[in-house]
């Protein structure tokens, strides 16, 4: 495989292609060339330019996980040579641009998987079954808490597109891996706590309404900081019961003494802790999709409903309307 963007997300995705008995890692990009040397010296790799990984011969597959204005570009570069691509999210910033490549990317017939790697979390994955499973009945309310220990960097956030379309976007995915098609969205932003983030024009705090197709409601509530740590729950109420799904803690050991009771460890306070099997699981699902066996991966249109449901949230933030959407 061919890795493009070797950042933090990138190492990630390195170790996972590297792990993975069925994947190798060949080649890997970076605008900082140091990087990407560096990254390939640590996994016996060559270093690349993104051109030379689609035109060497030696890659079956490629990850992107370089800069989010760079996804859409590569993705469709990709396409172009017959090498299946793997995306990070979110697929760009703009709609108008993933519009624009729609039909060439949905009209080959080149592998195309977007990384919502939040579908792969085992936690997720089983909370999910007991949903479908018919436990609680139908489905009626859904609730997706997600909030980050502490704010990005300024520099990273004053490219990200704003919360909605970094942040919430995962939020916008997972609901409609619960719900389907959303009809219309009401979204509040607010300042709380960053001059930083409102300086930049954007919001350092979320909340979110949905409504599906079905007449189910999502509510998502974010923010950009949590004293308490990487803050990632879910909840799902039915007519017939409740199912929830708490954070994750590196161990399950408790504490009792005569002023405190089930006292654990804080909660995995990184993302990238949080999430390493989820990114491994996602990799390993891409697989199968390449040989050609059933899998379940995020496809271009998953990616690009996504984007739609963060614009319609940007609008209705700033507008305090709530915004009626289309997910043709």
């Amino acid at each position: 495989m061919g890795l493009i963007g070797t950042g933090r997300i990138g190492q990630v995705h390195a170790e996972s292609i590297a792990g993975l008995p069925e994947t190798t890692l060949q080649r890997v990009a970076d605008i900082d060339t140091a990087s990407a040397k560096s990254t390939a010296e640590r996994f016996g790799c060559h270093a690349s330019s993104p051109d030379e990984i689609f035109t060497a011969g030696d890659v079956d597959a490629v990850l992107v996980a370089s800069p989010t204005m760079t996804h859409l570009d590569l993705m469709v570069k990709s396409v172009q040579a017959g090498i299946p691509v793997l995306c990070e999210k979110p697929i760009d910033l703009e709609i108008a641009k993933v519009d624009a490549v729609r039909d060439i990317v949905n009209g080959s017939d080149v592998p195309v998987a977007i990384g919502f790697n939040r579908r792969f979390d085992p936690h997720f994955q089983e909370f999910r079954r007991r949903v479908f499973s018919g436990e609680i009945g139908t489905l009626e309310q859904l609730l997706i808490t997600s909030r980050d220990p502490e704010p990005a960097s300024t520099e990273y956030l004053a490219v990200s597109g704003g919360i909605f379309r970094d942040m919430t976007i995962h939020d916008f995915d997972m609901a409609r891996f619960f719900v389907g098609d959303v009809v219309s969205v009401s979204a509040q932003g607010y300042n709380q706590f960053s001059d930083d983030i409102k300086a930049l024009g954007d919001f350092d705090s979320t909340a979110v309404a949905l409504r599906s197709a079905s007449d189910q409601l999502v509510l998502i509530s974010n923010s950009r900081h949590a004293a308490h740590g990487f803050d990632q729950r879910m909840e799902a109420l039915g007519d017939k019961g409740m199912v929830r799904v708490d954070n994750v803690t590196d161990t399950e050991v408790r504490v009792y003494t005569a002023d405190r009771v089930e006292a654990k460890e804080p909660y995995q306070n990184f993302f990238l802790e949080r999430y390493l099997d989820s990114y491994r699981l996602e990799l390993a699902e891409f697989v199968k999709l390449l040989r050609g066996e059933e899998a379940h991966c995020p496809t271009f249109d998953d990616g690009r409903m996504a984007l739609v449901l963060a614009d319609a949230a940007t609008e209705s933030a700033q507008s305090g309307q709530t915004v009626s959407v289309s997910l043709d």
